[in-house]
């Protein structure tokens, strides 16, 4: 395994297929360590299902050493239950990280295809293919599961985002500038 200078997990959440994907990178270079599902539906409790994701994602970290993790938010749907379900599915994910001290930065679907496709209403499709031609990903080498390349799109998003260079919020008068600024003003 090469040593990478970040790594980043990125999450999709589910209660019937997670999607995982495990970002390295080098140099501004970014490589696709891992990515996959954690299929879930065979198991017939909610609350197995929530021990299941709380296990694979702490083994995930075990097995890759992130350094921080990148989740979807979920959106909001008509089906109480399911955002229910799924907010808690994505709170055991986090659970999994916070175990093991990870920050986590949480986004919405919108801004990761956006981040992705420069489109926040882009398909699953296209943000896999934007994906796969970004991170130079064979097509035979695509995962079945779209959430696979959900997951992957977390951390690729997550690393534009806290890459971006911070700029100070400028001042909101001259009356403002002058008092953060003294050493600019000549009298």
């Amino acid at each position: 395994m090469n040593s990478y200078e970040r790594i980043i997990i990125g999450i999709d959440p589910g209660t019937n297929v997670m999607g995982y994907g495990i970002l390295g990178i080098n140099n501004k270079k970014l490589e696709i360590i891992a990515m996959g599902v954690i299929k879930l539906n065979k198991f017939d409790s909610h609350y197995l299902r929530l021990r299941r994701i709380f296990e694979r994602v702490t083994g995930l970290i075990n097995q890759y050493l992130p350094d921080e993790m990148a989740i979807e938010a979920p959106f909001f749907g008509k089906n109480v239950q399911s955002m229910l379900k799924l907010g808690r599915a994505q709170g055991v994910a986090m659970a999994a990280a916070l175990n093991r001290d990870i920050p986590i930065a949480e986004y919405e679907p919108r801004k990761i295809k956006l981040a992705i496709t420069g489109n926040g209403a882009a398909s699953k499709e296209q943000v896999a293919e934007m994906l796969r031609r970004t991170l130079s990903i064979p097509k035979n080498e695509m995962p079945e599961f779209l959430d696979a390349t959900d997951a992957l799109a977390a951390a690729v998003c997550h690393y534009y985002e806290s890459s971006k260079p911070q700029t100070d919020k400028g001042c909101r008068s001259w009356k403002e500038f002058i008092s953060k600024n003294p050493d600019k003003v000549k009298s």
